[in-house]
This record gives structure tokens, C-alpha cells and sequence, in this order.
């Protein structure tokens, strides 16, 4: 079997996203020829490495034996790159982080540019998911450092503080959640909401809350910012969940009223975590370093 890392890698992309076309997206690559890569490694493996159904793929045994070779390989290459990088004169690394909603709009920019700016051969693929998938991707080697809520269970993961904050409501100015001090999700449930996008994970975990409830998530229009929530609050649209960090940016120049959420899962302390701090290529440790010190 000759595999190569650009199949390696294209095989992990496919198993993550699910489809061959989310795959190949990922991998920079046209369907056409992530197919034929796809074929190709099963020709010469002369098993079938995915299970191929209107829902996606899956791999088969073999695909996830594969699938665990195949990220140590990918691994192995680029601890391989950062140690030649130095002498080179490229881009000498790359580091795969993995953030929730919170972090990634809230924390992260500030966090990463100055990182990045004090490594220049370095890149950061970064990548918004829900905290509890963010934990399993961490230990099972696909990302390298990951930020999630500090609620969820990170198992034997290492884990380092990073920023506390909560979720809010925030409403337009004559809005009659306005005036109270807290409110219940369960309470503001019964308004129309202002929301991000369905695919970001803030939304998709506020979905599960409302389900849990058994009630719906009343969304009126969805959007890709805090910063356009808010502006839609304000004009009297719905009503939004944010964190206080935006609100309070927010209401120096918009007419919002903010409320806290009463719920325990409105605060949200948020932690790094790794699989081994140790065993971190040198930019990971360092970006670790970077976020705890930011």
C-alpha cells in the first residue's frame, strides 16, 4: 500500500466532516479527484474504508484503523516540519485549535494576534465546534488544543484556565424583559429570538436547551456576529443571548436593556485543554503559554 499524506490527510478530513464533499473541501480539493483518492486507497488496500449512505459516510473497521494510523502519521509530519522549519526560512508550523462560540468571538483575537505576530512561520487552523465535541476531537489526537466550557467532562485530558464570562439577554431598550433584574431561559422562551447562524455552536447548544424544555427556539432571523445580534435587538426584532462581555461593549453604543440569565449554565468558565502538554509540538505548547498569559 502506497498512501501519501495528501490522502492521509484527505481521509481524516472525510471521517470528520462526515461526507466525502466535506472532506474534500477541507483538503482544498476537488470532489472528482477526493473520489478517485478515496477509490484508489480502497483498490489498494482491496477492503472498503467507508460505508457510504444518504446521511454521509462512516469508516468501517478498516477506515478507523486507518483513521488511527493515519493521524499519527499527520502528527509525526508536523512535528517533522516545525523541527526543519527553523532552517528552512518557511512556514515552519502549524497548530489546529478548536473553540466554542465564546471564545472564538469574545477571547480569541486578541489572544492569537499577538501569538502570531511573535511567530511569523507559524498558522493556526482554527475552528468553531461545540465543547463537548471539541473534548473528544482533543483525545482522539484530531486537534491539538482545544477551549471549551468548563461544564463539560474533559475526562483525562489536561486542562488550564483560560476566561470566566456568562451568557446574558439582552433586549431592545422598551422591551418588557427590560426592566427585570434575571430571567430563566425557560422564561425567554416565550419571545422571538435574534440568533447566530444555525452551524455556529452557541446556537446549536441554546437549540438543545430550548429542546430540553420542550418548547421551540422561536428564531427570527439568524446572523454571523454578537455584533449583528445586537443591532437587530436593538431595532426591536427579538431578543438575543450573548455574552456580558459583547453586551457591555454593546450598550455604549446601542439602546439595549441587559438581563442576567438566572440558569447555572449561563456562567461559563472557559479552560484549555490538550491531551498531553508534554507531548505538544514546540508552537502548540507556545500557543498554550500565549493563551493563558493574554
Amino acid at each position: 500500500m502506497r498512501y501519501d499524506l495528501t490522502d492521509l490527510r484527505l481521509f481524516c478530513d472525510v471521517v470528520e466532516a462526515g461526507s466525502i464533499t466535506g472532506g474534500a473541501e477541507r483538503s482544498a480539493l476537488a470532489l472528482a479527484a477526493a473520489s478517485t483518492r478515496i477509490r484508489g486507497m480502497e483498490d489498494q488496500l482491496g477492503a472498503p474504508l467507508l460505508i457510504r449512505s444518504r446521511q454521509g459516510v462512516t469508516p468501517t473497521p478498516a477506515g478507523r484503523t486507518l483513521l488511527k494510523h493515519a493521524r499519527s502519521i499527520l502528527a509525526q509530519s508536523a512535528r517533522m516540519r516545525e523541527d526543519l522549519g527553523a532552517y528552512a526560512g518557511g512556514l515552519s508550523g502549524e497548530v489546529r485549535l478548536l473553540a466554542n462560540t465564546n471564545a472564538l468571538a469574545e477571547f480569541l483575537p486578541e489572544a492569537l494576534s499577538s501569538f502570531l505576530a511573535k511567530h511569523p512561520h507559524v498558522s493556526v487552523d482554527l475552528e468553531e465546534r461545540l465543547s463537548d465535541e471539541i473534548v473528544g476531537l482533543i483525545a482522539e489526537g484530531v486537534g491539538d488544543v482545544g477551549i471549551v466550557a468548563g461544564t463539560v467532562d474533559m475526562g483525562a485530558l489536561q486542562t488550564f484556565p483560560f476566561r470566566s464570562d456568562r451568557f446574558v439577554v439582552v433586549t431592545s431598550a422598551d422591551h418588557p424583559l427590560a426592566a427585570r433584574a434575571s430571567v430563566t431561559f425557560a422564561e425567554v422562551l416565550g419571545h422571538d429570538f435574534v440568533g447566530l447562524e444555525r452551524s455556529s455552536s452557541l446556537q446549536r447548544f441554546l437549540a438543545a436547551k430550548a429542546a430540553r424544555e420542550g418548547r421551540p427556539l422561536r428564531l427570527r432571523v439568524q446572523l454571523r456576529s454578537f455584533d449583528g445580534v445586537c443591532r437587530l435587538v436593538e431595532c426591536g426584532v427579538g431578543v438575543g443571548v450573548v455574552p456580558k462581555t459583547t453586551a457591555a461593549r454593546a450598550v455604549k453604543t446601542m439602546a439595549l436593556g441587559v438581563v442576567e440569565l438566572a440558569d447555572d449554565w449561563a456562567l461559563r468558565e472557559l479552560r484549555i485543554c490538550v491531551r498531553s502538554l508534554g507531548n505538544l509540538g514546540l508552537y502548540a505548547r507556545e500557543l498554550v503559554e500565549a493563551l493563558q498569559a493574554a
